[in-house]
């Protein structure tokens, strides 16, 4: 089950369990969540998980993807023995957000941010063998990266024994909305998931054109990036609070975009 659409549980705090249940409930059913305390709570995504288990919504029709985060990535919250080598690092972070999402399973286990840039270095492919083995295990049904370059994907596609099925991304539409990684993942086949796509592209909500293809669709600008996305072959994130803007944001499936229009805010500049 590849998901076309994903709720991201980043910077919801205490919020998070009430919002979860809220966005499946309104027909999100792909959840992105991560072992990361600084910025996300996935025990309250677990939390949520059991709620609404109790009401009839089963594990398998969710997709969850969570997310392994380096030593630089955390406060003092560190959900791995910080002195242990990286494989067990690895290991512990999975089984650790396995009790906390009260599953035996995730859909999609994501390297949160390569150690090194603008190349990968070993820490990177020492880590990336622990997410393998994971795959191997059959408790993480894919595997990827997120915050990625081209450089360092391209050094993945190319040497790593299973190659990343899913890559996460902060898109710019000033950057070319990822372009450049993007045709990686269409090339390889692999699952591009953008997010801020619109906190990152505030300007882009307000162009006069985009407003204009809004006015005609009759919906919002942000649903005209959400559906612009999903036609150039992302699967987008939004980690709305609002429960309207949820089911507009899942509502862009009755909309379509011209291939010009489409071209157009490939091409905008931020």
């Amino acid at each position: 089950m590849n998901p076309t659409f994903i709720y991201g549980t980043a910077w919801k705090k205490d919020a998070t369990t009430q919002l979860v249940q809220t966005a499946v409930k309104a027909g999100f059913t792909a959840i992105d969540t991560a072992n990361q305390p600084k910025h996300y709570s996935e025990w309250l995504v677990g939390q949520a998980l059991e709620a609404l288990s109790r009401e009839g919504v089963s594990r398998d029709s969710l997709f969850l993807q969570t997310k392994f985060t380096p030593l630089d990535g955390h406060d003092d919250r560190v959900p791995y023995d910080p002195q242990a080598d990286l494989k067990v690092q690895v290991r512990q972070s999975f089984e650790r957000s396995l009790q906390h999402l009260k599953t035996d399973r995730v859909d999609s286990y994501l390297l949160h941010g390569p150690y090194s840039h603008p190349g990968l270095g070993d820490s990177d492919w020492e880590v990336w063998g622990a997410i393998e083995e994971l795959y191997r295990s059959g408790k993480a049904g894919m595997i990827g990266v997120s915050n990625v370059n081209y450089l360092q994907l391209a050094a993945l596609v190319e040497r790593a024994t299973i190659k990343p099925m899913v890559v996460q991304n902060r898109c710019f539409a000033k950057q070319g909305w990822d372009r450049e990684v993007r045709e990686i993942c269409a090339e390889n086949g692999i699952m591009y998931q953008g997010f801020s796509l619109l906190t990152a592209n505030v300007p882009i909500l307000h162009h006069p054109t985009v407003k204009d293809m809004a006015r005609k669709l009759g919906v919002d600008t942000m649903q005209v990036i959400f559906r612009f996305a999903m036609q150039v072959g992302m699967v987008p994130l939004t980690g709305t609070t609002n429960e309207v803007h949820m089911r507009q944001d899942l509502g862009i499936n009755r909309i379509m975009l011209s291939d010009e229009e489409v071209s157009f805010i490939e091409s905008i500049a931020g």
